[in-house]
């Protein structure tokens, strides 16, 4: 009964989506996305798309992420932005990461990143354009993943801090107490492999077409990216969605080495209440700051 229930929620749910879409103006962008699509799968292999183009799509959306926190370090008014004020960017610091990440991208995801071919072929997932999910569908399915990310990345990481293992692994991240965009992949081989694994279990469970790898590897770095700026930038459109952690509740953790080990969300975080000392901070904050005005 409960179940037909909810499967009644979701058609009507579904259907009211849909309605509403039929209302919005045509995209003016799809015509020419559909082209260069169709383009892509009439000069490329599967494997050469699931490969290569998802290697693509991975670098150029992470440093296209990373480049406005780059250069707001060049920017004097950003600097009232910055969480921790005290602790600038160095270039060496950056060079530093910036090599770690290309060995991490090349020699740890990228063997990874091959096995996309197999997992489409093996699950017989689509790639041409007539069976691609509407948008409301893929963010639905990209929301899934996030939520199954961020529980998986909440355990993991509360493991990774365990006092007997945290010096082995995950304390290559906490090198930079403050966080900066591209500092988002800078971790352990190990790391990256572990907490890695929580983004593909979405797409194992969810995946009903090859454009939800890409669409859920924008969001995850997008997130990701954020998260790591070092600023906490007002209006920020990612702010909006419920729940969302953001940038000063992932600095806080960089900061002080404890607590907030969600990555998207902040529910995990207030129901083992490892986000207490974050919100006993900042009050204490907010009201050193009254009597100082």
């Amino acid at each position: 009964m409960a179940t037909n229930e909810s499967v009644s929620i979701f058609s009507s749910a579904s259907l009211a989506v849909e309605y509403v879409d039929s209302l919005l103006p045509e995209n003016p962008l799809q015509e020419p996305f559909k082209n260069a699509w169709n383009y892509m799968l009439n000069n490329y292999t599967k494997f050469q798309i699931a490969t290569w183009g998802s290697l693509i799509v991975h670098e150029a959306l992470y440093f296209s992420f990373c480049l406005p926190g780059f250069l707001f370090q060049f920017i004097p008014y950003m600097k009232k932005y910055k969480i921790q004020k005290d602790k600038p960017e160095t270039w060496e610091n950056q060079w530093k990461c910036f090599k770690v990440l290309l060995f991490n991208h090349f020699c740890i995801q990228l063997p990874l990143i091959c096995g996309t071919y197999y997992f489409t072929e093996y699950f017989n997932i689509p790639y041409d354009w007539e069976r691609m999910p509407r948008w409301y569908f893929l963010l639905a399915r990209c929301f899934g993943c996030a939520v199954i990310e961020d529980t998986w990345h909440y355990f993991m990481h509360r493991l990774l801090h365990h006092k007997r293992i945290y010096k082995y692994i995950h304390k290559v991240h906490h090198e930079f107490q403050a966080p900066f965009g591209m500092e988002a992949e800078y971790a352990h081989p190990l790391e990256t492999l572990i907490l890695g694994t929580g983004f593909f279990i979405g797409i194992v469970l969810l995946c009903d077409h090859v454009i939800l790898l890409w669409a859920w590897v924008t969001i995850r770095l997008l997130e990701t990216i954020d998260v790591h700026s070092g600023y906490d930038i007002p209006l920020n459109p990612l702010n909006l969605i419920p729940f969302y952690a953001g940038s000063r509740h992932h600095d806080f953790h960089h900061m002080n080495f404890i607590g907030n080990y969600a990555s998207t969300f902040t529910w995990w975080d207030r129901i083992f209440g490892t986000d207490s000392q974050y919100h006993a901070y900042y009050e204490k904050r907010k009201k050193f700051e009254k009597k100082t005005e």
